[in-house]
């Protein structure tokens, strides 16, 4: 294969922070090219050069062997580049024709919209696709998969020849994903270049030709996806071998701190029943639309519960708020964390103690001096995050590092229970180690947590049990001894 994108010696520096130091990329003709790395490795940066969001201060750009400037997004865009993000940047109110030719709309001879040229062209994309999806139709009415659909489509219509796909499966089902890797078989076919950044391990054995690997904002290696292990890839992310990723030692004791029986609240929760042990790991898995995350919404007082009851510490326990949730000695890291985690404009400090204001707000009295230490204690030596200072705006962090400041100001709110509903989606493998760690580390302290995951492996990995539901019930709870792929898998599916 040709090569189509050849970045070379790529720097850039923030406030005199260097980010990215001397980076080569390349990428071929028809090529799907995984960029690996921990968050925070600067892969997002790297793309945000070559999308145009940035401006490189070293380093050279080649596109099929002819050197570029790339000083704007639009300028990208005119070399071919489009970069569909993690969010996507669609208008949910405009048509699926609308939002493919935003900026782009073919106009009649009176200088008014074609509309019916836009979605005659639209239909052919969507075609050439083998999408089952109309013109016409609104796309915020779309699921999350035919979005992602959409957006590939509006890159093609715009002539892309090198397509950046930031964990584009992230929020999609099994069945979602493989549509979508159909359709990065086809672009391959066509020679479009396509860069993939993923954290899954098993969609690179699936997807990815070759895999380059970043650290600390330098580049590592390039290796060929075929000829390479995973436990190689993580050394190459890490600088040295994760050892064992599990961490895991049995902490659960008899006593039970939480107990729920037949809780009901909404459509969504209909009849779920289960105990919870002093320093015991209890895993909830379902499939989509199981109702694990309204389940545990109704226990932190996010949802209103219609029946059932909950006992804390043997006592029944009237939660109908957060702060009831919170005086029981529950926290909560919620599953989507830009949406319901972070004030994304906010810094570290704020995001982090927001929650805890009375350990060194009293009286009318502030101690600077007590904050900063209970940031210092859990941000910096529990969780390790790294950042620049602790008015940085959170949104600026990794996605890995985010979840650490989420984790720390729960940490620092919970004294007996804390709920972490899918804690590592979207963060790379170093990070899920230390959230592993953290996790047994805190049970042996007599902590108890609820641990909700798609991840089928870090659930049989890290729990003690495991609570499985089926439309808004349980439908078993699996001791150690019982865990199976197999098992959970028919207990997900169990006719009710």
């Amino acid at each position: 294969m040709e090569e189509l994108l050849r970045m070379e010696g790529i720097s850039k520096s923030f406030s005199g922070v260097r980010v990215l130091n001397r980076v080569e990329l390349t990428v071929k003709h028809g090529e799907v090219h995984a960029l690996l790395g921990e968050n925070g490795a600067g892969k997002s940066t790297l793309i945000k050069i070559l999308g145009g969001a940035y401006t490189k201060d070293e380093g050279t750009i080649y596109i099929e062997g002819n050197k570029t400037e790339i000083t704007s997004v639009e300028s990208a865009r005119n070399y071919g580049i489009r970069v569909i993000h993690q969010e996507l940047m669609l208008i949910p109110y405009m048509t699926v024709a609308e939002n493919i030719f935003l900026g782009q709309e073919p106009k009649t001879k009176r200088g008014t919209v074609d509309t019916e040229k836009m979605n005659r062209d639209t239909a052919a994309f969507l075609k050439e696709m083998e999408l089952d999806i109309q013109p016409e139709e609104q796309v915020g009415r779309l699921n999350i998969a035919k979005q992602q659909m959409v957006e590939i489509a509006r890159a093609i219509s715009f002539g892309a020849k090198i397509i950046v796909m930031d964990e584009p499966t992230s929020s999609l089902t099994d069945t979602e994903v493989e549509v979508l890797f159909k359709a990065i078989r086809r672009l391959k076919g066509k020679g479009v270049g396509i860069i993939y950044i993923s954290h899954r391990m098993s969609e690179l054995d699936a997807i990815a030709d070759r895999i380059t690997v970043m650290r600390d904002g330098e580049y590592i290696d390039t290796v060929v996806t075929k000829d390479t292990t995973h436990d190689h890839l993580v050394s190459l992310m890490v600088g040295r071998s994760l050892g064992d990723l599990y961490d895991k030692h049995n902490h659960s004791r008899e006593e039970t701190v939480l107990s729920v029986s037949h809780l009901a609240a909404g459509k969504e929760v209909r009849d779920v029943s289960f105990e919870l042990k002093k320093g015991e790991v209890l895993g909830f898995s379902g499939l989509v639309g199981s109702g694990r995350s309204e389940t545990m919404e109704a226990l932190f007082g996010l949802r209103k519960k219609d029946a059932g009851e909950i006992f804390a510490d043997g006592k029944k326990a009237q939660i109908r708020n957060v702060k009831d949730a919170m005086n029981y000695g529950i926290g909560l890291v919620p599953e989507d964390r830009k949406k319901e985690g972070i004030f994304s404009v906010q810094g570290i400090r704020f995001n982090t103690t927001i929650e805890v204001l009375d350990q060194f707000l009293k009286g009318g009295t502030y101690s600077r001096e007590k904050e900063l230490s209970l940031i210092h204690t859990y941000v910096d030596q529990v969780m390790e995050t790294k950042y620049t200072g602790i008015e940085q705006p959170i949104g600026r962090l990794s996605g890995g590092n985010q979840q650490k400041v989420i984790i720390s100001r729960w940490l620092l709110a919970t004294k007996k229970i804390l709920i972490l509903d899918e804690p590592t989606r979207g963060i790379d493998v170093k990070t899920k180690a230390d959230i592993y760690h953290l996790i047994d580390r805190l049970t042996a302290e007599g902590l108890s947590v609820i641990f909700i995951s798609s991840e089928m492996p870090e659930l049989i990995n890290m729990c003690d049990r495991i609570v499985v539901m089926n439309q808004g019930r349980t439908t078993g709870v699996l001791s150690r001894d019982e865990f199976t792929q197999e098992r959970i898998m028919e207990l997900s599916t169990k006719e009710l």
